[in-house]
């Protein structure tokens, strides 16, 4: 595994497998459906009712929006802190609120600890990408470490 540096912030960590797999089996699939189309000829075609083609359309859009929604996934660290983007929720985190994160062995995401006891996975970091999401993990931690230590040096605003 190649030496892990602290990212530039603002820095966006996104899957890799996910996203090629979308892209290049979600485009075979549109060339296998299309060249299917014309090959079956006008007269099958012309049998097809608009309800039918509404049907594969609807199942069409359907299949889209998960596709899509699975390549919309990101971590952005920011100087305010993280945004968490799974499918279609977004999740905004200040600093002080993400206390780890961690990706078990097996485990599928990474997983990030929060200051309220609860955990939330990541749909960008994916254990699917190999050494690519360890060391998205280690940029993290080091993200994580710098601005706990930044809290410690800093004192806290007087009380009215």
């Amino acid at each position: 595994m190649p030496a892990v540096s602290e990212p530039p912030i603002p820095h966006t960590w996104r899957p890799l497998g996910v996203r090629l797999a979308v892209v290049f089996f979600g485009g075979m699939l549109l060339v296998v459906c299309v060249a299917g189309w014309i090959a079956v000829g006008p007269e099958v075609r012309g049998r097809v009712t608009p309800y039918q083609q509404a049907t594969v359309a609807l199942f069409a859009v359907a299949g889209a929006a998960v596709l899509w929604a699975l390549m919309r996934c990101r971590i952005t660290a920011t100087e305010q802190g993280l945004l968490l983007v799974n499918g279609y929720r977004r999740h905004s985190y200040d600093w002080p609120e993400v206390l780890a994160v961690h990706m078990p062995r097996g485990a599928p995401f990474a997983v990030l600890d929060l200051a309220d006891g609860t955990s939330m996975q990541t749909l960008a970091i994916q254990s699917a990408d190999g050494d690519r999401a360890k060391v998205a993990v280690l940029q993290l931690r080091m993200l994580l470490e710098r601005t706990a230590a930044q809290s410690l040096e800093r004192p806290d605003p007087p009380g009215d």
